[in-house]
C-alpha cells in the first residue's frame, strides 16, 4: 500500500461524499451542493490517497497564525489503523505552523482515538449548534 499526501489535490464532492459515508462520519451527504460549499470554503485540505481512491481527509478552516478549526477527519474504513489519520493530522499541523493551535470537535465514536495520535482533551468548548439537516 502506497498513500500519498497533497495539500494541493482537492477532492470532487462526490469522493469526499463517499469517504464520509463509509467512514460514518456524521455530514450532510444526502445534499452535494452543501458538501461543495464545504469544500469551496475551507483553507486547508490535506488529502490521503491510494493511487485514485481518496482514503482520507483533512478539511480545516484557519488564520494560519493563530487558530485552526479541523473539521472534519475521515478514513475510509478499510485504510483504519495504518497511521493515516495520525498523519493528516500532522500534515494539518505542519501547514499551518507552530504558531497556531489546532482544534476539533469529536464524534463521540473517536473521542479515544485523538488523544492516541496526541491532541489533549479539553472540558472549556461551547456550542451554539447549527438547525439539524435533513
Amino acid at each position: 500500500m502506497n498513500i500519498n499526501y497533497y495539500s494541493d489535490r482537492i477532492p470532487a464532492a462526490e469522493q469526499v461524499i463517499a469517504l464520509y459515508d463509509l467512514a460514518g462520519l456524521p455530514r450532510p451527504t444526502n445534499d452535494p451542493a452543501r458538501i461543495q460549499r464545504m469544500i469551496d470554503n475551507s483553507d486547508l485540505i490535506v488529502t490521503a490517497w491510494d493511487g485514485d481512491l481518496l482514503v482520507g481527509v483533512s478539511r480545516a478552516i484557519t488564520d494560519w497564525v493563530w487558530s485552526c478549526y479541523l473539521a472534519d477527519l475521515a478514513v475510509h474504513p478499510h485504510y483504519q489503523q495504518k497511521g493515516i489519520g495520525k498523519q493528516l493530522v500532522n500534515l494539518t499541523k505542519e501547514k499551518v505552523s507552530e504558531q497556531s493551535m489546532v482544534l476539533l470537535l469529536s464524534v463521540p465514536s473517536a473521542m479515544e482515538y485523538y488523544p492516541r495520535i496526541g491532541m489533549e482533551k479539553l472540558d472549556n468548548a461551547f456550542l451554539i449548534n447549527r438547525k439539524p439537516w435533513q
